[in-house]
């Protein structure tokens, strides 16, 4: 007997590392891109910030009403993140408005991530605290509303859905013209435009591989006119201040027009980038940037989604974070932090998957402005324990045996055999496979013995 032997060992509690952030050689630095420079013309993010607040004022004014007259732990919402009767109608008497416009400037609000729901109670988000003195967070908020047109102003019904989403799908290319043109476009041009994308998407939709299988599934066409879609796009885009439409004519606002080259030039940056993923699959992307950096992992994810309706890309994020892959999974929810507010819906629809569950519990608590130091508070000891396996198995199918030793120190469990007979019972399927690699990695030949020998009675069912 030593004082080596398992039992006496003791585990230094350090917060886990993301795999991403992990130590690589550095030989050779590429040299950093310069910062690119916004089209001629394009105002000071100081004036472009006084116009997103000219343009979020409504919402702002709605918010703060909230934030004052509701207070902490008042009902705000109908369970639906929309207002209830009684509050609409409080909030129109106390500022002078129809309740139809404090709904309005409420989904404003929302959208913009000035106001959080959660069920029927609503808080103020972290860019109502900083409007006033951080130009960046007024920014990112008009940023956010520019990116969700189609919610802010729904398409009043009556057109086929699938027209509908290819139109939404279509437009960033509209944009883009409208961006390139610098200047009023007709709205006939833009029709042309639009119709050639549609049929583009179409035919990338309907591509078959000629190899015998069984029939494929063509996706059902729609031949519904373009027309009223175009105009209601336009107008929704008119609504968030992205453009002015009028006289047969679209052009992009000075704020359209930045927020439009901004998403070009993310798009670039990837299309230049050593991974290159913007046309990737979630999946392809997330493995693209596995081995980046996290700064140039972000700049990945933020291009990726800026070539996207934020829907589809996070439900694509979501379903390759159920895969078996755990390294997956972990990024997938670092690529849903990129996303932000428009993916807290998606994030809470999954708490029930346990596999998923403590990625999400992190994400929302950090989202709710948890310190991502202290995040991991909001774990049961099970959760945690089941975030560690998950996690190991990352690093066994992808990192080196000595980050694997190394990650045996984010455990919660103060010694070795706690986490031992607490990783037994958590019940991870990787269970087995990351007991023998850590047994394999670990230099202490006693506390090998011991991880050998718990993976073999969870193999053999002890």
């Amino acid at each position: 007997m030593t004082s080596r032997i398992p039992r006496d060992s003791k585990l230094r509690l350090v917060r886990p590392r993301p795999l991403a952030a992990a130590p690589r050689a550095m030989n050779h630095r590429r040299p950093r891109r310069p910062a690119p420079r916004p089209p001629e013309g394009t105002p000071a993010p100081a004036a472009l910030a006084g116009m997103a607040r000219s343009q979020l004022a409504g919402a702002v004014r709605v918010a703060r009403w909230a934030d004052a007259a509701l207070g902490p732990g008042r009902t705000a919402g109908d369970g639906k993140a929309t207002l209830s009767d009684a509050t609409a109608e409080r909030a129109a008497e106390d500022l002078g408005l129809t309740p139809a416009q404090v709904r309005a400037d409420w989904d404003t609000a929302r959208l913009a991530g000035l106001i959080e729901v959660h069920g029927d109670s609503a808080r103020p988000g972290w860019r109502l605290r900083a409007w006033d003195r951080d130009d960046s967070a007024v920014l990112r908020g008009w940023v956010a509303l520019f990116d969700a047109w189609s919610l802010a102003h729904p398409e009043q019904g009556g057109q086929e859905p699938g027209a509908v989403a290819e139109v939404v799908s279509a437009m960033p290319q509209v944009l883009s013209f409208l961006q390139l043109s610098a200047g009023p476009v007709p709205v006939s041009q833009l029709l042309d435009l639009l119709r050639q994308r549609v049929t583009e998407l179409r035919t990338e939709r309907c591509e078959i591989d000629y190899a015998p299988r069984p029939a494929p599934v063509v996706p059902e066409r729609t031949d519904a006119p373009l027309e009223p879609l175009l105009d209601w796009a336009l107008r929704a885009l008119a609504s968030v201040g992205a453009l002015t439409y009028g006289d047969g004519q679209a052009t992009l606002t000075p704020l359209g027009s930045w927020a439009v080259w901004v998403k070009l030039e993310q798009i670039c940056v990837a299309a230049q980038s050593p991974a290159g993923n913007i046309e990737q699959s979630a999946e392809d992307m997330l493995r693209g940037c596995a081995q980046l950096r996290p700064n140039a992992a972000r700049a990945e994810y933020r291009a990726w989604l800026a070539a996207r309706p934020v829907g589809s890309a996070v439900t694509e994020l979501i379903d390759a974070a159920r895969g078996e892959d755990a390294l997956l999974r972990g990024l997938a929810f670092e690529a849903l932090r990129v996303v932000g507010a428009p993916a807290e819906p998606e994030v809470r629809a999954v708490l029930g998957e346990p596999a998923l569950r403590p990625y999400a519990l992190l994400w929302l608590a950090e989202h709710d402005g948890a310190d991502p130091e202290d995040a991991h508070e909001v774990l049961t000891r099970e959760e945690a324990t089941w975030l560690w396996v998950d996690t190991a198995a990352a690093v066994a199918d992808h990192g080196e045996a000595p980050m694997l030793v190394r990650h045996l120190e984010s455990a919660v469990q103060p010694t070795v055999p706690e986490l031992l007979k607490e990783v037994r019972a958590v019940g991870h399927p990787r269970t087995v496979q990351v007991l023998v690699a850590l047994a394999a990695a670990h230099p202490d030949p006693a506390l090998a013995r011991a991880v050998r020998r718990a993976a073999f009675q969870v193999h053999t069912g002890g």
